[in-house]
């Protein structure tokens, strides 16, 4: 089969193109045909130095966690699945996405793809979905009414997680840049704030949630906006973050909150994917697609991303 594959760790170019062979399933397992996948923040940062996939050298050649495809065979003791599905979802931790074919566990992160959406929009909502949807949903407990703000408004968290607050009934402001500003409106947010021309921790405005999504202000800044029982959500854990969890979580009143929800189990992961799927297919939930990159141009999607301004996913096919 195809992928894309690094056996070193450093820029963009060390992602090479080749055949290697396909892999087949094991009890309980499906084999899925990947038609699209994407690459996201964590992606680089996995490529370029060491991490969570290895430290002298990658532990898994083949990147990527998203994907959407077809079921081509499975072990026959799978009950979930047939062969001929259409599916998305999520391969965690396991990676292996940037790749013609994957084997997943029946039990996985995996569900039947909306009917509402193509390969290449199925695989862009996960990431930002799976992210968006336990911050708000579970550590927020968000509600009707609720006001919200969330910046990084135009990433794939950030444009799921305006989405999803507006599924809930919450009342949203987005924060992104000026080229951002209709697509974040068009997702639904009641009010949107240009970075580049205000600075939203300067307004006079309170929240009862701030989700910060890419991690790019800090609760001491955010905490005179939040209602006095708000909550402030942040994906990226810095020392900071981490202290603040602990001495809020010693008193009432405001709450600093962080998950990692990458590390959730895959069965909950597949939970949700349903739930999206019957969001979606209600037409209340949509994917946003920054760009689009054959697999044998993976090195360039790699280096779009690193630049930090795509809005929502950057998609990757493979043919």
């Amino acid at each position: 089969m195809k992928a894309a594959i690094y056996t070193k760790f450093g820029p963009p170019e060390v992602l090479q193109v080749m055949e290697v062979p396909a892999p087949v399933p094991k009890e309980n397992e499906v084999l899925v045909r990947i038609h699209a996948t994407t690459v996201e923040k964590e992606d680089p940062d996995c490529r370029k130095g060491p991490g969570f996939n290895g430290i002298l050298k990658p532990k898994k050649p083949i990147l990527g966690m998203e994907l959407a495809g077809e079921i081509e065979a499975a072990d026959r003791n799978v009950t979930r699945f047939k062969t001929g599905d259409k599916v998305y979802g999520n391969a965690g931790l396991g990676l292996g996405t940037y790749a013609e074919y994957i084997c997943l566990p029946e039990d996985g992160a995996l569900a039947i793809k909306p009917d509402r959406m193509s390969y290449k929009e199925a695989a862009a909502v996960t990431n930002g979905a799976l992210t968006a949807l336990p911050f708000l949903r579970d550590l927020a407990d968000i509600r009707r009414g609720q006001r919200i703000l969330v910046n990084g408004a135009s990433g794939s968290v950030g444009t799921a997680a305006i989405q999803i607050a507006k599924y809930y009934g919450a009342i949203v402001t987005g924060v992104c840049s000026t080229k951002n500003l209709d697509m974040v409106k068009s997702l639904g947010a009641d009010n949107v704030i240009d970075y580049t021309k205000e600075d939203f921790a300067k307004t006079s405005e309170t929240y009862d949630i701030i989700f910060d999504v890419a991690g790019k202000t800090s609760y001491s800044r955010c905490k005179h906006l939040l209602s006095p029982n708000g909550i402030y959500l942040s994906t990226v854990p810095t020392p900071a973050i981490l202290l603040g969890m602990l001495f809020t979580s010693k008193s009432r009143g405001r709450k600093v909150k962080f998950a990692a929800t990458g590390l959730r189990k895959q069965s909950d992961k597949a939970k949700d994917l349903f739930f999206l799927k019957d969001i979606i297919d209600a037409g209340k939930f949509r994917a946003v697609i920054d760009s689009s990159y054959p697999l044998e141009q993976i090195a360039r999607a790699h280096e779009h991303v690193e630049k930090g301004h795509k809005h929502g996913s950057v998609v990757i096919t493979i043919e």
